[in-house]
């Protein structure tokens, strides 16, 4: 199973062709415009399924899935955390807990980035306890801007979830420090010198288990396409 996360920076039904070489399974595209504007060229291969969620058209939050991979938000879901969606994910070989991320609610008092993944962990921690779990998404966030005093800070976030088992796959197979990523996700108004990693797919242990590859897209490929560069992640 190939699961890619990518902020496409909008105009996703330009740049989805990009990613085909690797063949999704399953792909989460913060700033991805609504359906109805998903217009793909011929030769791009229809999704499966397809789920969007957001307030502006040009700029939400897409998944898709291809093959046998159905995907279904699960009665759980509340838009009370913006944007982080948990979906249930089936095959007839797989059926997990994905939570679709896309930090950003910038009406929140508390914060907008990774306030909104500390809430969104607190009230589905009964759903964090099942055994495949993924996690994936633009997190905005990363432990350079913890703010010590803040309960919900990215080292606690980091925390919780491996409390609870589930673990950065990133920092799984490269053998990373929180903090100190040596491969950015995150170029700021695309300028090479400054990077950040802000992007992020977390696995329960099972699926680490069954971990294969990690890639992380090349800055000098990527920055014509997008602020970001995708993650990809390869399981058994």
């Amino acid at each position: 199973m190939t699961i890619i996360t990518w902020n496409c920076n909008m105009a996703f039904r330009k740049k989805a062709g990009l990613l085909m070489p690797y063949k999704p399974d399953l792909l989460v595209i913060p700033e991805c415009e609504h359906p109805d504007k998903l217009v793909f060229d011929k030769d791009i291969p229809a999704p499966t399924s397809s789920l969007w969620f957001g307030e502006n058209r040009n700029k939400g939050l897409g998944i898709f899935s291809y093959g046998n991979y159905k995907l279904k938000p699960l009665a759980d879901y509340t838009d009370q955390f913006k944007i982080i969606v948990p979906i249930a994910v089936k095959s007839p070989a797989h059926n997990l807990t994905l939570f679709a991320i896309w930090a950003n609610n910038p009406a929140d008092p508390d914060g907008q980035y990774v306030t909104q993944v500390w809430k969104a962990i607190k009230h589905y921690k009964k759903l964090l306890g099942k055994r495949k779990i993924l996690l994936a998404g633009d997190f905005n966030s990363n432990t350079i801007w913890d703010k010590p005093r803040r309960a919900g800070n990215h080292s606690t976030v980091v925390d919780t979830l491996q409390q609870k088992g589930i673990g950065s796959v990133y920092h799984h197979h490269f053998k990373q420090v929180q903090g100190k990523e040596q491969h950015p996700t995150y170029y700021l108004y695309r300028h090479s010198n400054k990077p950040y990693h802000l992007d992020y797919c977390f696995a329960s242990k099972q699926m680490i288990a069954q971990l294969k590859a990690v890639e992380i897209g090349e800055f000098a490929y990527w920055k014509k396409y997008s602020d970001h560069v995708p993650v990809i992640t390869k399981f058994e």
